[in-house]
């Protein structure tokens, strides 16, 4: 029997060999000349990261050495020195600094929040969300009211008065994509207070944003509108473990009374830079596509996924192109932009001193969607460039990239929308995501080494195919 097993697991083993050569010796023949130029060039840019990449290591040092990158804090600042230095050391053939000023909020002490039932004191895991104001020094208790959605808030009125309303909508995990799951309930943190503040609410709490049940607060920016001051009311996420174990004592325990307490505040905006190196295209040096991430995270964690992944994969685009001597035709702009998680001020500034200088940028290519294994990307464009890059997927699909669809593309790269840029977002596997979102288990150990090689190499390679073919479509010149 245990020959027999051995023999098996051998002609297996040859068997998928066999078949995996056959399948790489027949695919050439698929392809045009010009193609079978790509398909080795891609092959080449994979082999590369897998074998001499640099990313991994440049995350281990971004996060263990600053750690989490608030807007406008010292870690913030630290990780620009940081960005400059490694942009230099890939041998880029400029790099400079672009100032932006930037939002400075402030967390505190850490938050406590809890509630009492049968003479028993539960503690739920809690964190101020970004911009809300603190509670005053002792913490604020009232009793609770829940609702599911913004639309239930919106009807409450005067119920609301004196109580701490509980946003509980979960996500919707019978989606596939958990972005889609992530948008259909965001925007109870981010609005909630300013829809539940001019009924007389005493503050706002929101059910973590994530698909896991878990006993990890996850932060993210929320705002105020245009509501009265005197309105404003303070905003915090539980636990989505919290948040089950509350809804279910709310149930038999109507009147319990939910304590917390947060410090945070928001300081006087304060300056920062956008990081910016590139490598001047060989044949339309005036011609620009844009490859980035956010340099700054939330302060929970490290910003390993969010968005360490993406800076450090954006970076690696170059240094893998400089490794293969694959000399670009336009111009290649590696950005670490700052302040995409509480205000977007350096994308707004960002595209902004493009078109005051007369940039002419053809495409962007943004990550920002951690680094778990590559699926694919989405593109904004108009539909002549969407099926330019939807034909590339026989190149791509060889190494999962299967998933090449209309849709959108990234918060940075967004303010450069126009009819002639074709927009991109790099769309790894997001079923792990929102484990990690915004919360302290935001760390490096959470990335694994060979798919965050592998989402370089993705990167890398859509941006060899619209540097080669992008520029000669004719919906591109200016």
């Amino acid at each position: 029997m245990k020959k027999l097993t051995l023999l098996t697991i051998a002609s297996v083993i040859i068997f998928s060999c066999k078949t995996e050569q056959k399948e790489i010796s027949k695919s050439p023949a698929k392809f045009s000349v010009e193609e079978k130029k790509d398909s080795t060039n891609i092959k080449h840019l994979f082999n590369t990261a897998l074998t001499q990449g640099k990313s991994y290591e440049w995350l281990r040092d971004l996060t263990s050495n600053i750690g989490g990158r608030l807007s406008g804090s010292p870690e913030a600042a630290k990780a620009v020195i940081w960005g400059e230095k490694i942009m230099n050391e890939v041998g880029l053939d400029s790099v400079w600094l672009q100032p932006v000023m930037v939002p400075h909020w402030v967390r505190g002490e850490k938050e406590e929040a809890n509630y009492t039932i049968n003479g028993n004191k539960i503690n739920v895991p809690i964190c101020a969300l970004g911009f809300s104001i603190a509670t005053p020094t002792n913490g604020i208790t009232a009793e609770v009211i829940e609702v599911k959605s913004l639309e239930e808030a919106k009807k409450l009125g005067d119920k609301a008065k004196g109580k701490i309303v509980f946003f509980n909508g979960a996500f919707d995990n019978t989606l596939i994509h958990t972005f889609k799951a992530y948008g259909g309930c965001v925007g109870q943190r981010f609005a909630g207070a300013s829809v539940v503040g001019p009924f007389g609410a005493k503050g706002m709490i929101v059910r973590s944003m994530t698909n896991g049940i878990n006993d990890y607060p996850h932060t993210g920016s929320m705002g105020y509108g245009d509501i009265a001051k005197e309105h404003q009311i303070p905003a915090a996420a539980i636990s989505s473990r919290g948040a089950e174990n509350l809804s279910k004592h709310l149930k038999n325990n109507p009147n319990l009374k939910f304590y917390f307490k947060q410090s945070c505040k928001t300081l006087p905006d304060a300056p920062s830079f956008n990081v910016v190196g590139e490598i001047k295209g060989s044949l339309n040096p005036d011609k620009i596509m844009v490859v980035g991430g956010h340099l700054d995270s939330w302060d929970l964690g490290d910003g390993a996924h969010d968005d360490g992944t993406g800076i450090v994969q954006s970076l690696e685009v170059a240094y893998l192109f400089k490794k293969n001597n694959i000399k670009p035709k336009n111009t290649i702009r590696i950005v670490f932009f700052m302040n995409e998680e509480n205000g977007m001020k350096g994308a707004t500034e960002y595209a902004r001193l493009a078109k005051e200088n007369g940039e002419l940028h053809i495409g962007a290519l943004e990550s920002d969607a951690g680094g778990h294994t590559p699926r694919g990307f989405s593109i904004d464009a108009n539909q002549k460039n969407v099926h330019l890059l939807q034909s590339w997927k026989k190149l791509l699909a060889p190494y999962g990239l299967h998933d090449i669809d209309k849709g959108g593309s990234g918060a940075d790269i967004g303010p450069l929308k126009d009819d002639h840029v074709t927009l991109v977002g790099y769309r790894p596997d997001s079923q792990r995501y929102f484990d990690y979102h915004h919360t302290v288990t935001d760390t490096f150990d959470k990335v694994n080494k060979r798919e965050l090689e592998l989402g370089s190499a993705s990167m890398a390679s859509i941006i060899y195919l619209m540097d080669k073919y992008l520029y000669t479509n004719e919906t591109l010149k200016p």
